[in-house]
């Protein structure tokens, strides 16, 4: 089934914003509003990986288990994604901007508590766990807003534009991150969260410079739908269903969180120091930054059912690799193989949402979006940290190419098969 078979589609035209001239003609670089939103939700974005990282070390230092580390991300994960579910719903009824603001100002209130609890004695893990289930509910809770907003922020025509800058603030996020908190956390274990409390502070300082245009405010009408329309909309669509699935295993396979603490537990079991582990982590983050540098000219080039078969069958070829590599360092190499798709991938499959969802439930399919791509996450995290402390990280690899592989399966679905360039879309 093509894309013209979809559900209705309905896009609103969106003025753009920044008062200028430069703005009027449609520059990104110039569209104040926009980068001031981009540069907060990167800041965010920073903060969020530089305390994620921290907290498997933190639970590593205290316990040294690497199941208990795994459970904390995996409860991260869980609480990301079913917040995402409210989040959207949200997004659709009350102010973006203002709910970005509202989390940002929790958690940098929470991380200063917790900040302050590390430097006057032990956390007990109980805790911790709380600090970050918060953490990641107030994450989940923007995902989808942020992912709504940008349509909001810019032009029809710029949506593939915004949403690969987009991942770039992603990815850069998961490349400076791990080593920022990573090397603060050597300095001192409450200096993560220190530094992501002030980079929440200052994204809210410059969230207050976006300026959201009137008409383009989340409809009134949106308030009296259910909040499981959104996931309705997109278990039906002939297109973005097969994807969700693959979506949903490959980040069962390779989320963040997940293959990063194989990476951790295994420098870790191979004498590697938290600083030499931290820029393993880095390694891996520039593969997905240098991916969202260039998924802007390979959207364009590339049929879109190639970007799909192409960028999920590395997965599991991937995956073998890490089982049998030596050494630490080759390990971020083969990641930022792997995550060199993720940006692409993700821009595109996030393109066709914003051009095929109606506006008045964009934030509820987002929600649904996030939802479904991580509910499978917390299992794949849970699982590495289980197998690792029972078989090694040989089998922790082999697992995740398994799984890899069934990812791979609904990009051969005619759905994707057949699917057309974003341009030949009407809206």
């Amino acid at each position: 089934m093509a894309i013209d078979d979809a559900p209705p589609i309905t896009e609103a035209v969106v003025e753009p914003v920044g008062g200028s001239p430069a703005a009027e003609r449609g520059s990104l670089l110039r569209n104040r509003s926009w980068q001031a939103f981009w540069v907060a939700e990167t800041l965010a974005a920073v903060a969020e990986q530089a305390a994620d990282i921290a907290y498997p070390l933190l639970v590593l230092a205290t316990t040294g288990s690497a199941a208990y580390a795994g459970a904390v991300g995996s409860a991260q994960l869980l609480a990301t994604g079913v917040l995402s579910i409210v989040g959207g719903t949200l997004a659709d009824r009350f102010d973006r901007r203002r709910m970005l603001m509202l989390c940002n100002s929790v958690r940098a209130v929470l991380l200063g508590a917790f900040c302050w609890m590390i430097a006057v004695g032990t956390v007990p893990i109980a805790v911790t766990f709380a600090v970050a289930l918060v953490s990641a509910a107030c994450f989940g809770i923007t995902m989808p807003t942020q992912m709504a907003l940008i349509k909001q922020l810019v032009r029809p025509s710029q949506l593939t534009e915004a949403t690969a800058q987009n991942q770039i603030r992603w990815f850069g996020a998961i490349t400076a991150g791990p080593p920022v908190g990573g090397w603060l956390f050597g300095l001192a274990r409450a200096l993560p969260f220190v530094g992501a409390a002030a980079a929440f502070v200052v994204s809210n300082l410059l969230l207050m410079l976006v300026k959201v245009p009137a008409a383009e405010k989340p409809a009134a009408t949106s308030a009296g739908r259910g909040t499981t329309e959104g996931f309705r909309y997109l278990f039906r669509h002939p297109v973005l269903r097969p994807l969700m699935i693959s979506i949903t295993l490959s980040n069962m396979a390779f989320n963040t969180t997940g293959i990063f603490l194989a990476v951790i537990a295994t420098a870790k079991d191979r004498g590697a120091s938290e600083g030499f582990t931290g820029i393993t982590l880095a390694l891996a983050g520039a593969g997905g930054l240098l991916g969202s540098l260039v998924a802007g000219e390979v959207i364009k080039r590339t049929p879109p059912p190639l970007v799909f078969m192409i960028g999920y069958g590395i997965g599991p070829i991937a995956a073998m690799a890490l089982a049998v590599v030596p050494g630490v360092a080759p390990l971020g190499v083969i990641i930022a193989c792997v995550f060199v798709r993720g940006p692409i991938i993700s821009a595109l499959f996030l393109t066709y949402a914003a051009k095929l969802v109606p506006d008045d439930i964009q934030g509820r399919v987002l929600g649904a979006i996030v939802f479904t791509s991580m509910v499978a996450s917390p299992i794949g995290v849970l699982a590495v940290g289980a197998i690792f402390d029972t078989g090694g990280s040989f089998w922790v690899f082999v697992a995740v190419a398994a799984v890899a592989a069934l990812g791979t399966l609904p990009t051969f679905t005619r759905g994707v098969r057949t699917l057309r360039p974003l341009d030949e879309i009407t809206s």
